[in-house]
C-alpha cells in the first residue's frame, strides 16, 4: 500500500513523503491516526504543499525544543540497584524509570515512548537517546551502580562544585592588611 505522510513518522519518513508500507500498518495505524492518506493521484499533487507546511512547523518546534535539548544533552542519571556477583541486575532499568528520573532531576516531562533504550540489565554506564523531534535527539548517560555503593553521578557533581569553588577562591584578589 502506498501512502502520503501528513506528519513526520519515526523510522518511516517526513511529512509529504510517499512511502510504501505494509497493508495492515497503513490501514490499522497510519490512516486512523491521521498520519497519512492513501497515495492517490489527487493526494500526490498536494505533497509539495504538505511538505512546505511541515517544514515550517518543524522549524518552529525545533526552536521551542532547542532549550530542552541543551538541558538534557550530556546529562547523567544514576540508579542504585541490586545485582549479582557477575554484575547482572535483579530486575531492570526501563525507559519509564529513566523518564521518572529525568522529571525529578530537571523538571522536564518526557514520555517513555520518546526514550530509545532497551531495558538495562547490567551494571555500568549506558547511553540513551531522547527523541524530542525528528531532528533533535539529545543523548544522556544512565549509570547503574550497586545498591549501597556511593552514587557516581552525585560524587562527580560534588567534585565539580569543589573545583569551581577553588577556582573562584583563587580568582578573587586577596586584600592586604
Amino acid at each position: 500500500m502506498k501512502v502520503l505522510l501528513l506528519k513526520d513518522v519515526y523510522k518511516l519518513g517526513r511529512a509529504g513523503d510517499v512511502k510504501k508500507v505494509a497493508d495492515g500498518y497503513g490501514r490499522n495505524f497510519l490512516l486512523p491516526q491521521g498520519m497519512a492518506l492513501l497515495a492517490t493521484p489527487g493526494n500526490i499533487k498536494q505533497a509539495d504543499h504538505i511538505r512546505v507546511d511541515a517544514t515550517k512547523k518543524r522549524a518552529v518546534l525545533n526552536n521551542e525544543m532547542g532549550s530542552v535539548a541543551e538541558v538534557i544533552n550530556g546529562l547523567a542519571i544514576g540508579f542504585g540497584s541490586k545485582a549479582g556477583e557477575t554484575g547482572k541486575l535483579y530486575g531492570s532499568i526501563t525507559a519509564q524509570d529513566v523518564a521518572t528520573a529525568l522529571k525529578a532531576k530537571t523538571g522536564i516531562e518526557i514520555k517513555r515512548q520518546q526514550i530509545d533504550l532497551q531495558p538495562i540489565r547490567t551494571l555500568g554506564e549506558h547511553k540513551a537517546h531522547i527523541r524530542l523531534t525528528m531532528d533533535l535527539i539529545p543523548e544522556i548517560k544512565v549509570i547503574v551502580f550497586r545498591e549501597g555503593e556511593p552514587n557516581p553521578v552525585e560524587e562527580e557533581a560534588k567534585a565539580a562544585e569543589k573545583a569551581a569553588a577553588k577556582a573562584a577562591e583563587a580568582a578573587t584578589p586577596v586584600a592586604e592588611s
